[in-house]
């Protein structure tokens, strides 16, 4: 049974078929039509069976022999040349199921990074026009190939998914193109700190608009995109097309985390090169490891100086009223000073974890 691709194809009908009908209907021949154009048999049958295109000049022809205007001629190869360019892409994209399969298609539909259809083509389409690139084997060399990978500088080559974790910076590079920012000014950027950190403790209903604006002053933009299957990226750092982007995705939908993975790729901005791109959580991609643990560094003395956390250290035994206290003290959330005496193990996972906030980015 014919498929509606198929059916579509055969039914197409090429300028010729319009030639032959109209000399049909005047009784001139084939043979005769090529002589008085001047053009040789083979070649007028090619034209009239589709194989070649109507030329400009064919066109004129045409309008001399058979006095149809030649804008008919071209306008009718113009519509004939698209459609069946398009019918021939339509069949190539059905070749690309296995392709389209390897991407969390479903996920990227309900979050509108794809068109909600079911149709197979026309999401290879959609695909390959949200990743900018001509075919699949482009999407291959940009994000996969080790030598020629130039979206971010690193290949996802050797990661667990790298369908789904491109498909994820990408969202961010659409998104942040929809910020307008400023010309980076990297001193105001790291000025801009303590008025995040304020944001930080304070954490009003809009804070994410809220460090958004700030940034954006900056020449930072500041995107939240919702993780994929098999892609739990917390954060991400790149400039891209000369535009730095801190990309969150509020993973651990906790305050302490959040804000930290924040200043953590603030800090790959403000310390590291343009031509660095930091993902965390991460396997398989080459991780810099001193330049992750600067990054680490700079986040928990913006969030708490040392000597801040020298007195908290100091005032041991601590109970949740002190930490609370000092979360007013320092400005610093509170949920945040519980896990660094956490993680420096000077207080038991059990205490204070009432005082991390639950966000969620997306409701």
């Amino acid at each position: 049974m014919a498929t509606k691709l198929e059916i579509s194809k055969s039914l197409l009908s090429p300028p010729g078929d319009t030639i032959q009908e109209h000399i049909e209907f005047i009784g001139m021949s084939q043979a005769e039509l090529a002589e008085r154009m001047g053009r040789p048999k083979e070649k007028l049958n090619d034209i009239i069976k589709g194989r070649e295109p109507i030329s400009t000049a064919t066109a004129f022809q045409l309008e001399k022999v058979l006095g149809i205007p030649a804008g008919f001629w071209m306008n009718r190869e113009k519509t004939y040349r698209k459609e069946l360019y398009e019918l021939q892409q339509q069949e190539e994209l059905e070749k690309k199921k296995d392709w389209l399969g390897a991407f969390p298609v479903n996920d990227m539909r309900k979050y509108g990074w794809l068109p909600d259809t079911k149709e197979k083509h026309v999401l290879v389409d959609s695909l390959l026009k949200f990743f900018c690139v001509a075919s699949a084997h482009e999407w291959e060399r940009v994000y996969i190939d080790e030598e020629v990978s130039v979206a971010f500088r690193v290949s996802l080559a050797h990661t667990q998914n790298p369908h789904a974790i491109s498909a994820w910076l990408r969202n961010g590079e659409i998104q942040s193109k929809e910020i307008e920012i400023a010309v980076f000014d990297k001193k105001k950027f790291k000025d801009a700190l303590s008025d995040i950190k304020e944001l930080a403790f304070s954490m009003p209903e809009d804070y994410t608009l809220q460090l958004q604006n700030i940034c954006a002053k900056c020449g930072v933009a500041v995107v939240f995109t919702q993780n994929l299957p098999k892609a739990p990226i917390s954060g991400a750092t790149r400039w891209f097309h000369n535009k730095p982007i801190i990309q969150l995705s509020g993973r651990y939908r906790t305050n302490d985390h959040f804000w930290f993975t924040f200043f953590h790729e603030a800090a790959h901005i403000i310390l590291h090169g343009k031509k660095d791109i930091f993902l965390e959580n991460v396997e398989g991609t080459e991780i810099d490891r001193v330049k992750e643990e600067e990054a680490n560094e700079f986040a928990a003395k913006i969030l708490l100086k040392e000597n801040e956390l020298q007195e908290i250290i100091d005032a041991a035994p601590l109970t949740e009223e002190m930490i609370y206290d000092f979360a007013k003290k320092f400005r610093t959330p509170a949920g945040v000073i519980i896990g660094r005496l956490q993680h420096l193990k000077l207080i038991p996972f059990s205490i204070g974890n009432r005082f991390r906030q639950k966000i969620d980015l997306f409701n």
